[in-house]
């Protein structure tokens, strides 16, 4: 191996099972394919209002419980599962800074409960940009058009993945 040289390394194609899949004969071709996704979220997407306003008040509902110590040890996972599926479900239909911020609180979420403190200032803070971002007036933007918003975010996500467990914060 000593003697083996840049030039000697040789790059190949690998094709995977699922490419394989995808090219065989048969099927509808992939514009058509496109077209019936499409198709499908223009479909669910009047079903989206209520879905996220229910999605959202059971996210405030469960971290306001933990916030008052009335939550169960798994809260956290609950909580979580809510912030992914706003995130996934908001991202399919394009609603941008709701799937942004959805994410950031996953993010704070996942550092928390793999540190196991607590850090509810933080969460309280993704919280109140969901709710904001939620709103119809606010649904169609992007998340660069709230740079102020989106930079605050990411650095309560910064501050928490930095931040030792158990570690508070001197605030005077």
């Amino acid at each position: 191996m000593a003697g083996t040289r840049k030039h000697d390394a040789r790059l190949f194609a690998v094709e995977t099972r699922f490419q394989k899949l995808a090219k065989r004969p048969g099927g509808i071709p992939r514009d058509a394919a496109i077209e019936r996704a499409q198709s499908a979220i223009d479909d669910v997407k009047p079903e989206f209002d209520g879905w996220l306003d229910t999605e959202l008040q059971e996210l405030a509902s469960l971290i306001k419980s933990a916030e008052l110590g009335k939550a169960d040890s798994a809260w956290i996972e609950r909580a979580n599962l809510h912030s992914r599926q706003l995130c996934d479900s908001a991202g399919t239909l394009q609603f941008e800074l709701l799937s942004f911020i959805a994410n950031s609180l996953c993010d704070v979420l996942d550092v928390i409960q793999r540190d196991n403190h607590d850090n509810m200032e933080s969460i309280t803070c993704h919280m109140d940009a969901l709710m904001l971002a939620g709103q119809k007036s606010y649904r169609r933007l992007r998340p660069e058009q709230v740079p102020e918003l989106t930079k605050g975010l990411r650095r309560v996500v910064e501050h928490v993945t930095i931040l030792p467990p158990g570690a508070e914060e001197d605030h005077s």
